[in-house]
């Protein structure tokens, strides 16, 4: 194990650098041993990934496939989120905050719809450090849940509260849950209070824990590490991990099916109109369809300009500067959903609801001109390269693919995709569309807000 006094490291690594001759230092301009390329290997039946790049501190991630989609309970996700960096078999939880304390590091947990991701961000110096501690939480089963099951629930509870009083996460969540119904439309929070209060407990955050921590449903992603360092210490403090879970979870496994529908959620807060089409999985899925991310683009809303409504098709048909209207398209590991979301007066956001079917359709019939076309493939292009080159996001990508399927998030490799796309393949994406069934959300003024049948789609 890793012998080092974390009370005298910082003493040591002030003199090792003291020794290190000016011109052996890398400074934050220097180049770097890589990229944004990623590179990806296997240690002790443990994925990893790294992407070095000049600068003095490292990002290291544990990214375990257990969100949302694969809980079988709900609240089991956010409840093991909320025991991260807890007590493991050799470290008390004041013994790992005062040491990351002293080491100046920052210690984050979170998750997504297919990712539950323990972080830290530290000194380059101090990778042996992280590596052995995410290779004890990743050992220890027992997190001493009973203990601190009392202090998890309020933070669930409090989630919940914060989503029921926000109508455009409902409407996300409602429209995950039209497209994927299980799995992917689970939703990312805890809707009610009774579920959780009913399923969530020690011990099965425990159980939990174990599926989740086993080898075969987590990886190891570092930015600003060298690879063969990432290697030497995965390889040496992760042996104590299980090689494979003591229970198969099939929750969220099977491939994901796309099923369309409409729910109207009254609420008296404000008001939120989402409407979803299947879109397309991550890079690193087998589903991957670049055409989707233009078609995005083009529909838009938000403006990446200041002052100006942009270029999109959109930003440029909303019903009231005061109308919000943005188009995600939301990758997964199998599958994605291309949505827009709408916000703002109820009349505004039914008139901006009514344009974003009348655009589609219009980008269905070729009415799309070259100059237009080119301007979305260009800020597609960015987008993607822009997300794909950010840690955090980068992080999340790469460990998921690497879990699912056994390959890095590269986005130079995206962008090369998206260069292939063409005005047909969009026009064709669009059409398919209009074809299937949407997933349309509500929420808000029902009276006034539109249903799926109004704006001429099929549910």
């Amino acid at each position: 194990m890793f012998s080092r006094s974390t009370a005298c490291r910082g003493a040591q690594r002030a003199a090792r650098q003291a020794a290190v001759r000016p011109s052996q230092r890398r400074g934050l301009a220097a180049p770097a041993s890589g990229s944004f390329q990623y590179q990806s290997g296997e240690a002790n039946g443990v994925k990893y990934a790294s992407r070095d790049y000049a600068g003095p501190t490292t990002t290291l991630a544990l990214v375990a496939k257990a969100g949302t989609r694969y809980q079988s309970l709900p609240g089991l996700t956010e409840g093991l989120q909320h025991f991260a960096f807890r007590s493991t078999e050799r470290r008390s939880t004041l013994r790992i905050v005062r040491e990351s304390e002293l080491l100046g590091a920052q210690l984050s947990a979170y998750h997504t719809r297919e990712n539950l991701v323990l972080e830290a961000k530290f000194l380059r110096d101090d990778l042996p450090y992280y590596v052995e501690l995410f290779g004890e939480v990743a050992a220890s089963t027992k997190y001493l849940p009973h203990v601190y099951l009392e202090e998890v629930l309020p933070m669930i509870h409090f989630a919940h509260k914060r989503f029921l009083a926000d109508p455009l996460d409902m409407a996300i969540n409602s429209a995950h849950s039209l497209a994927f119904h299980r799995g992917l439309g689970n939703p990312t929070a805890s809707t009610s209070s009774h579920p959780y209060t009913k399923y969530l407990e020690a011990d099965t955050i425990e159980w939990y824990s174990q599926f989740a921590y086993a080898k075969p449903n987590f990886a190891l992603v570092a930015n600003g590490a060298e690879h063969s360092e990432l290697s030497k210490w995965t390889s040496e403090f992760f042996n104590g991990v299980p090689d494979k879970p003591a229970e198969q979870i099939l929750a969220g496994t099977e491939q994901t099916k796309y099923y369309g529908g409409e729910e109207r959620i009254a609420h008296d807060k404000a008001n939120a109109f989402v409407i979803g089409f299947p879109g397309s999985s991550s890079f690193t899925g087998k589903f991957y369809k670049p055409e989707i991310a233009v078609l995005g683009s083009l529909l838009g809303g938000e403006s990446s300009i200041k002052w100006s409504s942009g270029f999109s098709l959109l930003g440029n048909a909303k019903a009231s500067p005061g109308t919000k209207v943005k188009t995600t398209s939301a990758i997964y590991s199998d599958a994605g959903l291309l949505y827009t979301a709408i916000t703002g007066n109820a009349e505004y956001v039914a008139q901006t609801a009514k344009s974003t079917v009348e655009l589609i359709q219009k980008i269905a019939a070729g009415e799309i001109s070259q100059e237009l076309f080119s301007k979305a493939k260009a800020a597609a292009k960015f987008k993607e390269l822009e997300y794909g080159q950010d840690i955090a996001a980068g992080i999340v990508y790469t460990g998921s693919g690497l879990v699912s399927n056994n390959q890095a998030y590269q986005i130079d490799e995206v962008a090369k995709a998206i260069d292939g796309v063409t005005e047909e393949t969009v026009k064709s994406a669009a059409k398919s569309l209009l074809e299937q069934k949407a997933s349309v959300s509500a929420v808000g003024d029902l009276h006034v807000l539109p249903f799926a049948e109004d704006l001429g789609l099929k549910v």
